[in-house]
């Protein structure tokens, strides 16, 4: 539903004001990017990101929450993750407690004890629903979770309400913005996708790069890192188990500013290769391929 018709009013006045307050974070949207977040924004409804890992996806969740002065709140998916440890959970032990300490009480007066906010164990998913401040749900490589907690973010995204037995429905007074991460490792049901609006994000063009090191490594000298971007490039074409994330190109131009190099040769390389290749093999490859000694 769009925001307006609920009464909550837009973070973004327009595309412009997203490319701008994102900038001010250090996040560099281009015209594309800033148009998605402007939308889903704007229309309420929760961004589903999907790209390579290191791409920039929850950092752009990110620069959303701070651009718009909003807390952040992040449910990091995995392989196992249910239902208590997103959305909810009863503090069984203190629950146990009330129970023997209530001995001799009627069990209808225990039991509406028990089952009250005090006893309620908020997860990431309820506590976004429930907060009154801005907000950033970020539901973070959601393809990793098993199948099975899409119908609970369905039913969540869906009306942004929650319903708990004992306490009954409890819905958001004000909507978050919502944004959920890919990496693709699994495809994610159509369903959850018709919720969602769509941005696909891919690593960055050289040009974009450059500026993306001049905004977070200004120490560094231009023409060292159009050297660095080169490197980059060509390390990313290479079949790696992990080819490097936007973030460790900014580690390794701060590895260079920190040791004062001014060029990049084949020793500084093969020197300091460790900060954007974390596996051997990927070391020993790009080694090979680049011909370093």
């Amino acid at each position: 539903m769009d925001r307006a018709r609920t009464g909550q009013r837009p973070a973004f006045e327009s595309i412009d004001h997203v490319i701008d307050a994102l900038g001010e974070q250090g996040y560099l949207a281009d015209r594309s990017t800033a148009t998605v977040v402007y939308l889903a924004d704007r229309l309420g409804k929760p961004l589903l990101i999907e790209g390579p890992a290191g791409v920039g996806k929850t950092e752009l969740a990110r620069a959303v929450a701070a651009a718009t002065e909003a807390e952040l709140i992040r449910l990091q998916c995995y392989e196992g993750v249910d239902e208590a440890r997103a959305l909810y959970e009863w503090n069984h032990a203190k629950q146990i407690l009330r129970i023997q300490a209530g001995q001799g009480e009627g069990w209808d007066s225990t039991r509406d004890d028990v089952f009250s906010e005090e006893f309620l164990l908020s997860r990431p998913l309820l506590t976004a629903i429930r907060r009154s401040e801005p907000t950033v749900l970020l539901v973070d490589e959601v393809d990793k979770a098993d199948i099975e907690i899409e119908g609970l973010l369905l039913e969540v995204l869906s009306d942004f309400a929650v319903t708990i037995p004992e306490l009954g429905t409890i819905e958001a007074t004000r909507r978050p913005f919502a944004v959920l991460t890919s990496n693709a490792a699994r495809e994610l049901s159509e369903a959850l996708k018709r919720r969602c609006l769509y941005l696909h994000l891919d690593f960055p063009t050289p040009e974009l790069e450059r500026k993306i090191l001049a905004s977070r490594v200004p120490e560094l000298d231009d023409r060292l890192a159009e050297q660095l971007v080169r490197v980059v490039g060509v390390l990313r074409a290479m079949a790696l188990k992990k080819v490097p994330s936007v973030s460790e190109t900014i580690d390794w131009g701060r590895t260079l500013v920190a040791l004062g190099l001014d060029t990049i040769d084949d020793e500084t390389v093969l020197q300091t290769l460790g900060v954007v290749l974390k596996h051997q093999s990927d070391q020993l490859r790009a080694a090979a391929e680049l011909r370093l000694n």
